[in-house]
């Protein structure tokens, strides 16, 4: 099994103004796009039912999964999630503005 981090991005709304959109991202520790889009729906889950019983919203899980924070009155749109391999946009192989 291959593990490396990838990056969830799920549409969401303003449930009082759908004009206003926007984009959810997880990143995590997966071993393919289907588990990513999984493991980010259930920390998703997991903060919002915490919240819901008056909880504090779990942290980061031991499998680097979480949820930092809701948007209360966003609809996330899960079926037009999108899941694929994380690339670190500060990486030093991959900015175009690095010099020696």
């Amino acid at each position: 099994m291959h593990l490396r981090i990838y990056e969830v991005d799920v549409p969401i709304h303003d449930t009082t103004n759908p004009d206003r959109h926007g984009v959810h991202v997880f990143t995590g520790v997966a071993d393919s796009p289907a588990a990513a889009l999984r493991r980010a729906h259930e920390v998703y889950d997991a903060a919002l039912a915490a919240h819901t019983a008056g909880h504090e919203i779990p942290g980061k899980q031991p499998d680097s999964w979480g949820a930092r924070g809701l948007r209360l009155g966003w609809q996330m749109e899960w079926p037009a999630a999108r899941s694929g391999p994380w690339h670190n946009p500060v990486s030093w192989t991959t900015r175009s503005d690095f010099a020696l």
